[in-house]
């Protein structure tokens, strides 16, 4: 199956752009006729075939439409502070999309290591992930925000924060509504600091644990996606 992600999408027809129409015909060897299918990143899932074969500008003709193809029962945001080694980070949003996700955005919090971000790189490794998984929601990834501010902003039905600050926390399976939107916060290597605990948790953000190993960040972030899809499945 020959996956491409054609967000603008909006006919019966449609124009692979010059890159992807290189891959389509010189690396895929498509020809006209063959079969192909595309994801538009909101749901939209369509069968499509080569209509005109062009190395610059290849031309599909659409022939089926599915709407809401693989859509999930909840929604899960998962904000967290991107790791020192921008490849740990990359790894977890290509993780994170094959298991289902639909929000990420970076934290910037006192102890990050990180504050800046390329962000049209990461897009691509998500779209790179969201073909190979043969996902039709592309997960959307905001601009960095800084801790306070994105705390005094976000909003969602449930609210956590993972730490390993020594405190009373809750387990997410014990707490967690099945079929909602959720939101977990994960810190950055050096965890949170007590101060960025008491803004959360003083704007309702309820504190989880997430076992008793010691997780890196990206292992974490990872973690609660894989817990949140698992338990609602």
């Amino acid at each position: 199956m020959h996956i491409f992600y054609t967000p603008d999408i909006n006919s019966n027809t449609y124009s692979l752009s010059e890159e992807e129409s290189k891959h389509c015909i010189r690396v895929l060897r498509l020809q006209k006729g063959d079969s192909l299918n595309l994801v538009d990143g909101r749901g939209g899932f369509y069968d499509a075939v080569v209509d005109d074969p062009h190395p610059k500008r290849t031309s599909l003709k659409i022939l089926s439409r599915y709407d809401e193809f693989g859509k999930r029962n909840h929604y899960l945001h998962i904000a967290v502070a991107p790791t020192k080694n921008i490849e740990r980070f990359e790894w977890f949003l290509e993780k994170a999309t094959e298991i289902g996700i639909d929000e990420i955005t970076p934290l910037i919090c006192e102890r990050s290591e990180r504050k800046d971000l390329k962000t049209d790189r990461l897009n691509k490794v998500i779209t790179s992930a969201v073909k190979q998984s043969i996902k039709a929601y592309h997960p959307k990834l905001n601009e960095p925000l800084r801790f306070k501010d994105f705390i005094a902003s976000a909003c969602s039905t449930h609210k956590f924060i993972a730490h390993c600050i020594d405190s009373e926390k809750f387990s997410l399976k014990d707490k967690i509504v099945l079929n909602s939107n959720y939101l977990v916060v994960i810190g950055p290597e050096g965890d949170f600091s007590p101060m960025e605990l008491t803004i959360a948790t003083d704007a309702g953000y309820l504190p989880i644990g997430l076992g008793s190993s010691r997780l890196r960040t990206e292992t974490a972030a990872l973690e609660v996606c894989f817990e949140v899809n698992f338990l609602n499945r």
